[in-house]
């Protein structure tokens, strides 16, 4: 990542630390108002927001860090050390929360000024809302699942905070009082389910998964237009780390050429792969003729 994506990075990861103690502090102030489990629910996730952008910053930081002697590839793993950790706090969170639901549910109470309550809750979704959004759209362009897996978690704790707005403000206006309780326990589902997902692609990211086969036929094909002059490319591999993408094939040349031919097809081929995958880290094995395997990329 240049200087100024990093820079960027850094900033939003900042912003997140703020927006997420702003956030955990208005739904704080909605709990104590209305004494709802549901919006306790809610108020809960959001500490975990903080942690996790607290996380995030740390992780953005770190994985900056240029390669030195004991980690030559980089650093850029560390994004998902913090995402594994933000899923597993979100897990905790939810079996608090399930744990909180159970008693609510064996002694319902109603919620108390559950007009303001609401209204100070809902004012702190739509601060959530829109941080997530720019987030997301951030995370995108500057390649950091750690700030994309903050988004997405954002976006979570957004939908799960519009239906217990919603089923809170029925408890107020019908007196069922075991709405509140069940509400809670739905939230913690929710986040539990979330919380799985994001600790099974972080895991991915962590165990070197490959690119998606889309993205992997476009690659193939880039090769294949590029390498002319070349015979074929094989054993083509790829994975991926925090915001770079390794490539590495073997690509197969006439035994006559030169090592400057050669060279310049390689060339060639990594300009080619890197504007359409920045960040791409790629490494090209030349080899004679007959080493040819007659099953990789042919040459167009």
């Amino acid at each position: 990542m240049t200087e100024g994506r990093l820079g960027q990075a850094t900033t939003l990861a900042i912003g997140s630390v703020v927006v997420a103690i702003a956030v955990l502090a208005l739904k704080g102030v909605a709990w104590w108002l209305t004494g709802s489990v549901a919006l306790m629910a809610d108020a809960l996730e959001s500490i975990v927001n903080v942690a996790a952008a607290v996380a995030a910053l740390a992780a953005v930081h770190y994985s900056s860090m240029p390669a030195d002697d004991n980690h030559p590839y980089g650093h850029a793993k560390a994004e998902y050390f913090s995402a594994v950790l933000e899923g597993a706090l979100i897990v905790v969170a939810a079996l608090v929360i399930l744990h909180e639901s159970w008693g609510a549910l064996r002694n319902p109470r109603a919620p108390e000024q559950a007009g303001i309550g609401l209204l100070v809750s809902a004012f702190a979704s739509g601060v959530n809302a829109t941080w997530a959004l720019m987030l997301m759209r951030r995370g995108r362009a500057l390649r950091s699942p750690a700030l994309l897996a903050d988004a997405r978690h954002l976006w979570s704790d957004v939908v799960t905070s519009a239906g217990v707005i919603v089923g809170v403000g029925l408890v107020a206006m019908t007196g069922i009082l075991w709405l509140d309780p069940l509400l809670a326990a739905l939230t913690a589902v929710n986040i539990l389910v979330s919380g799985f997902r994001l600790l099974r692609e972080s895991v991915g990211g962590l165990m070197d998964e490959a690119v998606p086969p889309a993205t992997m036929d476009r690659i193939r094909a880039i090769v294949a237009e590029q390498a002319e002059g070349a015979i074929e490319a094989h054993d083509l591999r790829s994975r991926h780390a925090g915001r770079f993408t390794f490539l590495e094939f073997h690509l197969v040349v006439p035994g006559g050429m030169t090592v400057r031919e050669a060279h310049d097809i390689c060339d060639r081929i990594e300009a080619a792969l890197k504007s359409e995958l920045a960040s791409a880290i790629i490494t090209i094995h030349v080899e004679p003729e007959g080493k040819a395997k007659q099953k990789g990329v042919p040459v167009l």
